[in-house]
């Protein structure tokens, strides 16, 4: 029987309603709000990381871009906790739906582009004409920096689709050929197998190395902008 290579991406129903709202809120779960005086082991080390990467994240910002850090460590951990979701069996990857990372990609961008111009006016219109541009190439390249502008967000949100995306059809391929290869070829079976488990891996770092670079760009978006 021939299976559809995309159907784990399909979004989950429920008597016909879709439940994509209550996976997207699970990974809240994951980092309780600390109750005791002291905290366990698990939070402190949670707490740790959400401070080392504000530190290395937050440190090029100003005053006016540092009121962005509840903002940019809330999207690191979402983006992270729902890719590293989609790695357990039988679950669904929010982050591998393009209309969900442009929903999330766009309104970050605008409101870093927002912020520019109310704050930065002079500085923001300047990137679209580069000082000292021949009269002649002016129109193009107010063009080309508008579209290059406009393309921000839709570049976010692809990385991230094409990564996961892509990762999780090689574990898909690879996980359904050892299946069928355990019958034919022991040894076969087995290194292809090593494969599996080696790309699984190297998709646990994948996963947080997206949401690190999915922030960090929109960090970066932000520096521009104030």
């Amino acid at each position: 029987m021939n299976e559809n290579l995309f159907t784990s991406f399909i979004t989950p129903t429920m008597v016909g309603i879709p439940i994509v709202p209550l996976i997207i809120m699970f990974p809240s779960i994951l980092f309780p709000s600390p109750s005791r005086l002291i905290d366990n082991r698990l939070v402190s080390i949670q707490q740790w990381l959400v401070r080392l990467t504000s530190k290395q994240m937050l440190s090029i910002h100003s005053h006016k871009g540092q009121t962005w850090a509840l903002m940019l460590m809330s999207l690191i951990l979402f983006i992270g906790s729902t890719n590293l979701l989609g790695l357990l069996p039988h679950s669904f990857t929010p982050t591998t739906q393009l209309s969900m990372n442009l929903g999330m990609a766009i309104p970050l961008w605008a409101g870093t582009v927002a912020t520019g111009f109310r704050y930065k006016t002079k500085a923001s219109l300047a990137h679209f004409l580069p000082q000292g541009t021949p009269s002649p190439l002016i129109p193009m390249l107010v063009i080309i920096e508008t579209i290059s502008l406009f393309i921000q967000p839709v570049a976010l949100a692809v990385r991230l689709t094409a990564n996961i995306t892509a990762g999780h059809l090689l574990i898909h391929l690879i996980g359904g050929a050892t299946l069928t290869l355990t019958s034919i070829s022991t040894i076969t079976a087995f290194i292809t197998f090593t494969v599996l488990v080696l790309l699984t891996i190297l998709e646990f770092a994948v996963a947080l190395i997206q949401a690190y670079v999915f922030t960090l760009l929109v960090s970066l978006y932000l520096h521009d902008n104030t």
